[in-house]
């Protein structure tokens, strides 16, 4: 396998074992899913995970909506959806996630959510309008969507692009977050 082609390829899906490369305790120095996402999450609630890769931010958002609440970790490789499984068996945060196998190309959430992350993976999407109207489609009104998208991958013209196709589906950006090595801004569905 050409290790080059599969980092710096347009629309390519991260491997699942190049995982454990960004998924480990040290990340918890640059993003820390309590500081990055309790604002935006209370108990109760139902978030979803979009492209959850091992359950990073699954497994801390779990721990934010309470028994009450559920998060739905969606992604299209089942090796992901393994692994966001056994963590969260480890945890005792199984009966709160909702583990959901989308395809290459629909999502396919059937779910009303108050809040949805997609964390360094809409830069992988073929056909974004498509993606952010299943996002609209599922986000109740009011509900947010934070878009973060890494630094070294996605420059500041492209991020820019992505977010102008959100806010054409009917995202309206609210605010720029900080995110340690990414770019990323808060959008709200009208």
């Amino acid at each position: 396998m050409d290790i080059k082609r599969v980092f710096l390829a347009g629309d390519h899906v991260c491997p699942w074992w190049f995982a454990y490369t960004f998924d480990n305790p040290l990340r918890r120095l640059v993003h820390n899913p309590d500081k990055m996402l309790q604002k935006f999450i209370k108990e109760g609630d139902t978030v979803i995970d979009i492209g959850c890769g091992m359950g990073y931010f699954s497994i801390g958002m779990a721990k934010m909506v309470g028994a009450k609440g559920r998060v739905i970790s969606v992604d299209l490789q089942e090796k992901m959806l393994e692994r966001v499984r056994f963590r969260a068996e480890q945890k005792g945060l199984l009966s709160r996630i909702t583990l959901h196998k989308c395809s290459s190309d629909k999502l396919e959430v059937n779910e009303q959510a108050d809040f949805a992350l997609g964390f360094w993976m809409v830069h992988e999407v073929r056909n974004k309008e498509s993606f952010f109207d299943e996002i609209v489609s599922f986000l109740k009104p009011g509900a947010h969507f934070l878009l973060v998208e890494p630094r070294m991958h996605v420059t500041e013209t492209y991020f820019r692009k992505i977010a102008d196709i959100a806010a054409k589906a009917g995202l309206k950006p609210c605010s720029e977050e900080k995110v340690g090595l990414s770019r990323a801004i808060l959008f709200v569905k009208s």
